[in-house]
């Protein structure tokens, strides 16, 4: 199973695309009617797509995976009583299955016989989306409930997250814990360090900032520097997700601590915390299918 994508909601989406290939480093990949459906270098049609909305929400996370796990998904799904509802794929792409509501809002969408592009070049293009992370009323229940319906794995636990996996890569997605349920960041996988720090540079070109970053984490050790978008969510340049084995021991809190006054294993970048949780909290979640149907 792969994280595709992720599409939002917004009011100004061709604003919000301008931003992300103008000067976040995308590719413009389709536009259908108001929508915009922008690419990496990799083989994913699209990794972000932007609907345009009245109200800014979080539409749908979306993963490709195989037969064999969208039937167990199903079922589970079925068994726990979560919302879903079958669906076909209208974005570029296509593909068929299953629109699913956890337990506290977050939409996610799994695919099954989508179609790839070619890649295309360009060193300064994420390849991909790396993880896509929630905020959280209760992560360690939503960590456990995904464990047990979706069939992912909980990789880490700290004080801040827990951490999961849909494959080999550390995390396909995390659940903060925030007291809340919103989107809490969109993380895009860079080639490699130079690839962030050229970005880092592009962004400074245009009179931004980090909010949090340089940096490399713990959980995963990947390098990261987070901005909050002009147009709203809380979004990641990161690269090198740590690869972990099938048997990989879940670490505790008390496994990942720092030294005062660091929160990262170098220690060099400052946090804007109280922007970055004013922007985690915009974007939420909404329902706007009824379960047990098909959509035409």
């Amino acid at each position: 199973m792969k994280l595709r994508s992720i599409e939002l909601a917004l009011p100004d989406p061709a604003a919000a695309a301008a931003f992300m290939t103008d000067v976040w480093g995308m590719a413009p990949a389709q536009v259908e009617g108001t929508t915009q459906y922008l690419r990496g270098s990799g083989p994913f049609p699209y990794l972000i797509a932007f609907e345009q909305s009245e109200q800014e929400f979080v539409r749908s996370a979306t993963f490709a995976c195989s037969s064999e796990e969208m039937e167990g998904i199903a079922g589970r799904t079925a068994a726990a009583g979560w919302p879903h509802r079958a669906v076909v794929s209208e974005d570029p792409g296509g593909g068929h299955g299953l629109l699913v509501e956890l337990p506290e809002g977050e939409i996610l969408r799994f695919l099954v016989d989508t179609v790839e592009v070619e890649p295309i070049a360009g060193d300064d293009l994420p390849a991909k989306l790396t993880h896509v992370v929630f905020n959280s009323a209760d992560a360690e229940a939503s960590g456990y409930a995904v464990e047990e319906v979706l069939g992912f794995r909980v990789s880490d636990r700290t004080k801040g997250m827990v951490f999961v996996r849909c494959n080999d890569s550390h995390h396909s997605t995390a659940f903060a814990r925030a007291g809340i349920s919103s989107l809490n960041h969109i993380a895009f996988e860079m080639a490699d360090i130079d690839a962030v720090m050229r970005g880092i540079g592009r962004l400074r070109d245009h009179a931004l900032a980090p909010a949090w970053g340089p940096g490399r984490h713990g959980p995963g050790a990947n390098v990261y520097a987070y901005y909050i978008a002009p147009f709203g969510p809380v979004i990641e340049f990161s690269t090198a997700v740590e690869k972990v084995p099938e048997d990989y021991r879940a670490g505790t809190p008390e496994d990942w601590t720092w030294p005062p006054n660091r929160i990262d294993q170098w220690g060099i970048s400052d946090k804007d915390f109280a922007g970055l949780r004013s922007a985690e909290e915009r974007f939420r979640f909404r329902r706007d299918w009824q379960p047990g149907t098909l959509e035409n």
